[in-house]
């Protein structure tokens, strides 16, 4: 299973002011099609070849560094284009039976903000923040470059992307405001709940 380039749910504007055109341009058309051409090439030729994107990642893993970190990438950016959209995040919008486990496991959605934003705030470098389930339960993650919560035995529900260039031409090097408005206003809770589904 070859490695394609997903079409953006939205258009290239669709999230201004919280995220540009110009940083999608970018982000999408330039960096994900590289992790997709290059994931490609050094998919070629080994046993992971045929496998689904989730194999792949996790099967790569501390064997192919170079495969995983495409795969990784890939896999990470194909929801994170979905884990936004216009007039999306903040606390009010999070479907009933989700809020409901951020509530009993997280401590409630100003509490799940605020350790998520650190999560990002404090992943060293290039990675993500995550939003995770594991065993049923939910938890705050962050993991390093293309890393993700599966190959940590933990199923993603939600990633923000805190690598630069996912922020650094609208936000500079504020990092925390990107975080804040990611959450405030992007979040596609609907997917978060549909990824959620059977996992917690």
């Amino acid at each position: 299973m070859s490695f394609a380039l997903p079409d953006l749910p939205y258009a290239y504007d669709a999230l201004q002011p919280y995220m540009s055109k110009e940083t999608l341009e970018f982000h999408h058309d330039k960096h994900h099609q590289a992790y997709v051409t290059n994931g490609n090439n050094l998919l070629k030729g080994t046993e992971w070849e045929g496998k689904s994107l989730t194999k792949i990642v996790k099967g790569s893993y501390g064997k192919n560094a170079g495969l995983f970190n495409n795969a990784g990438q890939h896999y990470n950016h194909v929801h994170f284009w979905q884990w936004m959209k216009r007039g999306g995040g903040g606390g009010s919008k999070i479907p009933g039976k989700l809020d409901a486990k951020i509530k009993s496991d997280l401590g409630g959605f100003d509490k799940f903000r605020a350790d998520f934003v650190q999560a990002g705030l404090t992943q060293f470098g290039s990675g993500w923040c995550w939003l995770a389930a594991k065993d049923g339960k939910l938890s705050i993650m962050k993991s390093p470059n293309g890393e993700n919560p599966l190959v940590h035995g933990a199923q993603p529900l939600l990633g923000c992307d805190v690598w630069e260039h996912s922020y650094y031409i609208d936000y500079r090097n504020a990092r925390q405001k990107y975080l804040e408005a990611f959450v405030d206003n992007l979040v596609n809770w609907d997917y978060v709940a549909a990824m959620a589904e059977g996992a917690v």
